[in-house]
C-alpha cells in the first residue's frame, strides 16, 4: 500500500526529528500543568491496578464481565503511559523534540491500543447482551473459551490493522521544520508534515476508521437496543433497575470513548484545527482513562462490595 510517490519539492531536507509546540504559549503554566497531569497519571495507573488486583483476589468477580474489565484496565494503563510520561518530560524541557523512530513507536502503541479498545468495548456489550437477553444460556454462550476468543480477536484486530496503517504513514517522507502542533505524535498532525500529497492516505484512513471504529459502535448500539427492549419487558421496577445497573458503567465508558473518537477521526479534514485536535486528544488520552476507574468503582455495586470484603480481611485493619 502506498499513497503518493515520495517526490521532494525544491531543496527540502527530510526530517530526522519532530518538535512539539502544543504548550509553547503556556510557558508560565507548564510547571502547574506538570503537577496536574502527573497526579492524573498516578491516579489512573493506581486506580486501574487496584481494579485488576481486586478482581484477581476476589473469586466473586471471576466472571466474563470482569475478565473483560481486567483487559480494559490493563489497556487503559498502557494507553495513558504511551503519551503522558513523555508529555511530562517535555513540560520540564525547553526543547520538546522526538526522533522519527520514537514518534513512530508512540503512534504504533496508542493507535493499536485505541482500536483494541473499540473491539473490547463491543465484546463487553455482547457479554451484557447475553447476560440480560439470554440469562439461562449465559454460562454456555460466555464460556471461558469464548471470552478468550473475543479478547484475543480484539487485541489481534488492533495490532494487525493499526500496524499496517502506521507503517504506511511512516513510509511517507517528512520534511520542513518538523514542527507538530500537538503534545504527542497523533496521526493527523504528523501526516500534515509529509512532503507529498496525502489525500489518498487520508481517504483510506477515513474508510478504515469507518469500518473498524463504526462497526464495533454499531454492534454496541444493536446490543443495547435489544437489552433495552428486554429490560422494558421485565414486570417489576426492581428487576428493571437491577438489569440496567449491570450496564450503566459500560454505557458511560462507551459514551466517553466513542464521543471523542468519532469527533477526532470521523470528522472532515476541514473541521480539524490544532486547538480542537489538542482539546479532544487531552480528553481521550488523559481524562477518559482517569474516569474509567472511578466509573467502575463508584457505580459498580459488586466491585464496591468486593473492595469492602478485601479491606475487612486486611490483617493490619484487624489489629487496629
Amino acid at each position: 500500500m502506498s499513497g503518493s510517490e515520495p517526490t521532494m519539492s525544491g531543496n527540502q531536507s527530510l526530517c530526522t526529528k519532530f518538535t512539539f509546540v502544543a504548550f509553547s504559549s503556556l510557558a508560565e503554566l507548564q510547571p502547574v500543568l506538570f503537577v496536574v497531569f502527573l497526579l492524573i497519571y498516578l491516579f489512573t495507573v493506581g486506580g486501574n491496578l487496584i481494579i485488576i488486583s481486586l478482581i484477581w483476589v476476589s473469586t466473586s468477580l471471576h466472571t466474563p464481565m470482569y475478565f473483560f474489565l481486567v483487559n480494559l484496565s490493563f489497556l487503559e494503563m498502557c494507553y495513558i503511559t504511551s503519551v503522558v510520561p513523555q508529555m511530562l518530560v517535555h513540560l520540564l524541557m525547553e526543547t520538546k523534540t522526538i526522533s522519527v523512530g520514537g514518534c513512530a513507536a508512540q503512534m504504533y502503541t496508542f493507535a493499536i491500543l485505541g482500536l483494541t479498545e473499540c473491539s473490547l468495548l463491543a465484546a463487553m456489550a455482547y457479554d451484557r447482551f447475553v447476560a440480560i437477553c439470554y440469562p439461562l444460556r449465559y454460562t454456555l454462550l460466555m464460556s471461558p473459551r469464548m471470552c478468550l476468543i473475543l479478547a484475543t480477536a480484539s487485541w489481534t484486530t488492533g495490532v494487525v490493522v493499526e500496524s499496517a496503517q502506521i507503517t504506511w504513514i511512516f513510509s511517507l517522507p517528512f520534511c520542513g521544520t518538523g514542527t507538530i502542533q500537538h503534545f504527542f505524535c497523533d496521526i493527523m498532525p504528523v501526516m500534515k508534515l509529509a512532503c507529498v500529497d496525502t489525500s489518498h492516505n487520508r481517504i483510506v484512513m477515513f474508510v478504515l476508521s469507518m469500518i473498524f471504529i463504526m462497526t464495533p459502535c454499531l454492534l454496541i448500539l444493536c446490543s443495547y437496543l435489544r437489552i433495552l427492549v428486554t429490560i422494558l419487558r421485565i414486570p417489576s421496577a426492581a428487576g428493571r433497575h437491577r438489569a440496567f445497573s449491570t450496564c450503566s458503567s459500560h454505557i458511560l465508558v462507551v459514551s466517553l470513548f466513542y464521543g471523542t473518537a468519532l469527533f477526532t477521526y470521523i470528522q472532515p479534514k476541514t473541521v480539524h484545527t490544532p486547538e480542537t485536535d489538542k482539546a479532544t486528544a487531552l480528553m481521550y488520552t488523559v481524562v477518559t482513562p482517569a474516569l474509567n476507574p472511578v466509573i467502575y468503582t463508584l457505580r459498580n455495586k459488586e466491585v464496591k462490595e468486593a473492595f469492602q470484603r478485601v479491606t475487612q480481611r486486611n490483617p493490619l485493619r484487624q489489629m487496629a
